[in-house]
């Protein structure tokens, strides 16, 4: 009796032919400092869902002129993000935000810099339908797709239909959310590793959870309380861009923006939602200074008096500490035909 389920196995193999079955699950492993993370019951992740999605993702046919990939503007080579102060789309179109980071997004409760996305099953189309970014209507997404023999029998395997909107966000978000960066040399060090920091950054680490104040915002494990804030960002200007505002109408939400991950930090320059900050150094210096004042600027933005060497340890906690050598880098499948 006791081979029976080894026989069970077995059998299961043969009549499979050795592939992988359609609902077989993805297992998600979190490494150090990442707590598990919030699935959606009707989004399970399996192995095959995320393939698809990993193609979907590289998969330039999902704009107008075939030009346009998620990876065209978060780019795992660049932090999952581009490398540039805005977003190019179709046709050389720039927006007026940065790219913010695919790198743990599966751990935040809203999308884009505004927040106008809930999750990421509802992120995943809205490039698409942008304008500006992919330039296509989700019918004529799912038409064109719906041509290519190789995506629809894997829509077939893994939702059961031919191309559908709802199959592109589900198997899109699904590979999002195995994109984790976690096992810093900080995660490390909190674990008792006192090795595992440079000196200059463990006091860059007492100064971020200290002096500087930046746990106020960039808090519990993937750094980011979840929530919005102005920061002054932009707000000098005669049309300043008012962020969760535009999505709220809350006065209080006027030129709020999304608290970022802080995880791998050091490599998706440029910085904040107008891609203004060229270096962390910049960065670190604008909230040194207090940010620019303007009637709806958050309470945690205040002169620090941060010294010179105080500004260098910062800098060297944020891009030595928040760094893993477990970088996600993904490379790009091949695309079905």
């Amino acid at each position: 009796m006791r081979k029976l389920p080894l026989l069970v196995a077995l059998c299961v193999v043969l009549l499979c032919g050795g592939r992988v079955r359609a609902d077989e699950p993805y297992e998600l492993k979190y490494p150090q400092g990442l707590r598990p993370m919030k699935i959606p019951q009707d989004n399970p992740l399996t192995r095959k869902k995320v393939e698809l999605g990993r193609q979907l993702y590289f998969d330039p046919r999902l704009s107008r002129d075939n030009t346009i990939s998620c990876a065209s503007c978060h780019d795992p080579a660049k932090g999952w993000s581009n490398g540039e102060r805005f977003a190019t789309g179709v046709r050389g179109q720039k927006g007026g935000r940065s790219a913010p980071t695919i790198i743990n997004s599966g751990y935040n409760r809203f999308q884009f810099w505004d927040g106008r996305a809930g999750s990421l099953e509802e992120q995943a189309l809205g490039p698409i339908q942008n304008p500006i970014e992919m330039d296509m209507t989700l019918e004529e997404v799912v038409a064109k797709l719906n041509k290519i023999e190789g995506y629809r029998k894997q829509f077939q395997e893994v939702f059961g239909t031919d191309v559908t909107a709802q199959g592109i966000a589900k198997a899109i978000a699904a590979f999002e959310r195995t994109v984790l960066s976690g096992n810093a040399p900080y995660d490390r060090y909190k674990a008792g590793d006192k090795k595992a920091m440079s000196e200059a950054a463990v006091r860059g680490m007492k100064l971020f959870f200290g002096k500087a104040n930046c746990a106020a915002c960039h808090s519990g494990p993937n750094f980011t309380d979840n929530g919005f804030h102005n920061l002054g960002v932009g707000m000098d200007k005669k049309e300043p861009d008012l962020g969760r505002y535009l999505v709220t109408k809350l006065e209080g939400d006027k030129g709020a923006f999304k608290t970022p991950t802080l995880r791998e930090i050091a490599r998706t320059a440029p910085y904040m939602h107008d891609g203004s900050h060229k270096t962390l150094e910049e960065v670190v210096r604008y909230y040194n200074k207090g940010g620019i004042d303007n009637p709806w600027l958050d309470e945690e933005i205040f002169p620090l008096n941060l010294t010179e060497q105080e500004i260098k340890d910062l800098v060297t906690f944020l891009k030595e500490g928040l760094s893993s050598p477990d970088y996600p880098l993904v490379k790009p499948p091949q695309l079905p035909k």
